[in-house]
C-alpha cells in the first residue's frame, strides 16, 4: 500500500489523515489567520477621516495572503511524503491549496478535489478511508450494551 493522504481544509484549520502500511496518522493544523481583517484608524464618530491613518485594502489583502501561504506551506509539509492526495472541504481553501501545490510541482498527485461541509474528525477519517478503499475498522464495544427502557 502506498502512502495516501486526505485533507479536509478551510481557512481556519486543516485536518490531515495519512494512510500508510504501518497505520493511520492524523494531524490538525490551525491557521491563526483572521479572514475578516480589521482596519485601524478613527472610529466613525471620533473625528475626521485621514487617508494616512487607515491601511489601504490591498495592504490588508497582501498580509492575509502572506499568512495563508505560510499556513498552506505547513499543510504541504505534513502531506509531502504521500503519493496520492485527496482534498476536500468547504469554500475556496481547497482550491487555493491546489494552486499552492502546483507552485511546488505536487499538483499531479491530486486524485480528487471535492466540496464537503464541516464534519467531525471521525467523519473526516471515515471519508478518507472510504475514498481510498480502506476497510473502516469497527469500534470495539466498551462494557455492556446499553438498552433503552420505556416507562
Amino acid at each position: 500500500m502506498k502512502q495516501q493522504v486526505g485533507v479536509w481544509i478551510d481557512h481556519r484549520k486543516a485536518y490531515v489523515v495519512l494512510l500508510t502500511p504501518e497505520g493511520e496518522h492524523k494531524a490538525l493544523i490551525i491557521s491563526n489567520v483572521e479572514t475578516q481583517a480589521r482596519r485601524g484608524g478613527d472610529a466613525p464618530l471620533k473625528g475626521p477621516y485621514e487617508a494616512r491613518q487607515v491601511s489601504p485594502d490591498d495592504r490588508l489583502q497582501r498580509a492575509l495572503t502572506k499568512h495563508l501561504n505560510i499556513y498552506y506551506d505547513s499543510v504541504i509539509a505534513a502531506m509531502r511524503d504521500a503519493e496520492v492526495f485527496f482534498l476536500f472541504g468547504p469554500g475556496e481553501a481547497k482550491l487555493e491549496l491546489k494552486r499552492r501545490l502546483a507552485k511546488v510541482r505536487l499538483a499531479a498527485r491530486i486524485a480528487a478535489l471535492e466540496p464537503a461541509d464541516k464534519m467531525p474528525d471521525l467523519q473526516i477519517v471515515a471519508k478518507v478511508r472510504k475514498f481510498f478503499g480502506c476497510e473502516i475498522p469497527r469500534m470495539p464495544m466498551r462494557g455492556k450494551k446499553a438498552t433503552l427502557k420505556s416507562k
